[in-house]
C-alpha cells in the first residue's frame, strides 16, 4: 500500500464526510428531516466509498484518486462556464399603478352597497363577478377558514390592531432650523439607526414616480386622491421572518408571522421618521394599508434584492422570507445604486419552485412579459387572494419554498455565492435543492408551542 496515496483518499473522504455530517446536523436544527437524511445518506456513502477505496489494490486508489481531481477539475471550469447570462431588460414602468385596482383595496375598503363600491364597479364592469365570487368565501382570519387556529389568528389580530393604532404618527411638521447635515456620514447613521431598531437591511434610492400609486385606495379617509408626494428620497429596509413559522405555510402561522413583522417594521419607519423630523426635515413613514408606493419596487431600487418570478422581492441573504418598510423624506441623503441582478433573474427562470408549489396555481410557469413597459413576471392576484380567503391566511407557500430563502447559515451562504457568480452553479444548485427539500416538499410542522388546528369536521 502507498502510505501516501492512502493518506491523500483519506483526508478526502474525511473532508466530504464532515461536509455532509456537518450540513446533516444543521439541517436537523432547520427542522428539515429530508435534508437530513439525503445528508447522512452522502456522509455513510462517502465514507464507504473511501475505506473501500484505501483498502483496495494500488490501481483501483490511483483510479479513484483520477476520477476525485477530474470531478475537481470539472466543477472548477462549471464555475466559469458561461452560461446563464440573462439580460435584465426593460424595468421601469411605464404608468403609475392605481391602488384602488389592488386585492387589498376591493376586498378591505369596497363594502357592498356603498357609494365606493357602485362607482368602483361600475368603471371596472370586467371585474365585479370574480370578486363577488371571492366575496362568498370565509375571507382572512375567518374562524369558518378551512386552515383557521383561532389563537394564531386572535395573535395576528392583536399584531394588526397595534399597527393601525400607529396610523396617526405617519406624518407630523418638521422641528424648526434643520441643522446642516452631511450626507455620507447621515446616510451611515440612518443605516446603523435602522437595523439598531431591527432592520434586517436598508437601502436608499431617489423616488421615481413609477413608485408611487396614482390613487389612495386602502386609507379609507383618502380614498380616491391622488397620490402626493414631494419627497426626494425613499429609505427602504426589511424585517426577517422566522424561519420556523413560515416552514409550515400555508398554516395560520404565516399570518401571524407577517402581522408580527408588519407591526415591527411599522415601529422602525415611525422612529426615523421622527428621528428625521426632530432635525428639521421632513419625512413620513409607511406601513401596512398606508403605503403610498409600492414597497417592492422601492426596495429594489434601494438596492436590497430583485423582483422574483412570485412577484416579491429576493434579498441577498433570506430570499423573499422578508417584509418591507419605508420612509420617505427629504433630508440629504446617498442613494444607492441600483443594479439588477441578472443571477436572480436567471435562477427564477430555470427553478419554477414558487409556482410549481402554488396552491391556487397564481404564479406563471413561463418566461418574463413585457407589461406596461417593463419585463417582469406577473401573477394572477386574483387567484391568489381568493386561495386566501378560502384557507384564511396569506398563504406564504412561495415564500416557504424559493431556494434562496433557506436561513443565513454558513452551507446556504456558500450555495448562494457560489450561483451568484457561476450559472452552472445555479443550475446545479436548483437540482440539489430538489434532492435535498423535494421538488415538492411538505410544509414542516410548527414550532411546538403553537396550538395545532382542529381538523375541521
Amino acid at each position: 500500500m502507498d502510505p501516501a496515496l492512502a493518506v491523500v483518499l483519506a483526508v478526502i473522504g474525511a473532508g466530504c464526510v464532515v461536509v455532509f455530517a456537518g450540513f446533516a446536523i444543521a439541517s436537523a436544527r432547520e427542522g428539515e428531516r429530508r435534508a437530513t437524511r439525503v445528508s447522512l445518506l452522502f456522509a455513510v456513502g462517502g465514507a464507504v466509498v473511501f475505506a473501500l477505496a484505501i483498502a483496495a489494490p494500488l490501481g483501483v486508489r490511483e483510479i479513484v484518486l483520477v476520477c476525485v481531481a477530474v470531478a475537481a477539475v470539472a466543477g472548477a471550469a462549471l464555475f466559469f462556464w458561461p452560461i446563464g447570462k440573462v439580460e435584465a431588460g426593460p424595468r421601469v414602468p411605464e404608468a403609475q399603478i392605481d391602488e384602488r385596482d389592488t386585492m387589498f383595496s376591493r376586498f378591505d375598503v369596497l363594502a357592498p352597497g356603498t357609494p365606493p363600491y357602485e362607482a368602483y364597479y361600475a368603471a371596472h364592469p370586467e371585474k365585479k363577478s370574480s370578486d363577488d365570487r371571492t366575496r362568498t368565501l370565509p375571507g382572512l382570519m375567518s374562524p369558518d377558514a378551512l386552515l383557521a387556529n383561532p389563537l394564531p389568528f386572535a395573535a395576528a389580530g392583536a399584531s394588526f390592531h397595534f399597527t393601525m393604532a400607529l396610523a396617526g404618527e405617519l406624518d407630523g411638521p418638521p422641528a424648526a432650523d434643520p441643522e446642516p447635515v452631511d450626507p455620507i456620514s447621515m446616510t451611515a447613521y440612518v443605516k446603523a439607526l435602522a437595523r439598531y431598531w431591527g432592520a434586517r437591511s436598508v437601502g436608499i434610492t431617489r423616488l421615481q414616480p413609477y413608485h408611487l400609486y396614482s390613487h389612495v385606495g386602502m386609507d379609507s379617509a383618502r380614498y380616491g386622491e391622488p397620490v402626493s408626494n414631494d419627497h426626494s428620497l425613499a429609505i427602504a429596509f426589511t424585517m426577517e421572518m422566522d424561519f420556523a413559522l413560515m416552514g409550515s405555510a400555508p398554516e395560520a402561522t404565516t399570518v401571524m408571522e407577517s402581522a408580527r413583522e408588519y407591526g415591527e417594521g411599522a415601529k422602525i419607519a415611525l422612529q426615523l421618521a421622527y428621528f428625521i423630523r426632530s432635525l428639521g426635515y421632513s419625512a413620513r413613514a409607511h406601513m401596512v394599508d398606508h403605503y403610498d408606493m409600492l414597497a417592492p419596487l422601492v426596495a429594489r431600487d434601494a438596492g436590497l434584492g430583485e423582483i422574483g418570478r412570485h412577484g416579491l422581492l429576493i434579498t441577498p441573504e433570506l430570499g423573499t422570507r422578508v417584509r418591507l418598510g419605508v420612509v420617505t423624506t427629504d433630508i440629504p441623503l446617498q442613494a444607492d445604486p441600483w443594479r439588477s441582478d441578472p443571477a436572480v433573474l436567471d435562477f427564477c427562470t430555470i427553478c419554477k419552485k414558487c409556482a410549481t408549489n402554488c396552491p391556487s396555481n397564481s404564479i406563471p410557469l413561463d418566461d418574463r412579459q413585457m407589461i406596461a413597459g417593463a419585463l417582469r413576471w406577473r401573477i394572477d392576484p386574483e387567484t391568489c387572494y381568493r386561495y386566501w380567503c378560502s384557507v384564511g391566511t396569506d398563504c406564504g407557500r412561495c415564500m416557504a419554498v424559493c431556494p434562496y430563502s433557506h436561513p443565513d447559515t454558513v452551507w446556504h451562504d456558500a450555495v448562494r455565492a457560489l450561483g451568484t457568480r457561476s450559472g452552472a452553479a445555479r443550475r446545479v444548485a436548483f437540482r440539489l435543492d430538489d434532492l435535498f427539500y423535494g421538488r415538492k416538499p411538505a410544509p414542516r410542522p410548527a414550532p411546538s408551542w403553537i396550538p395545532a388546528r382542529k381538523p375541521r369536521r
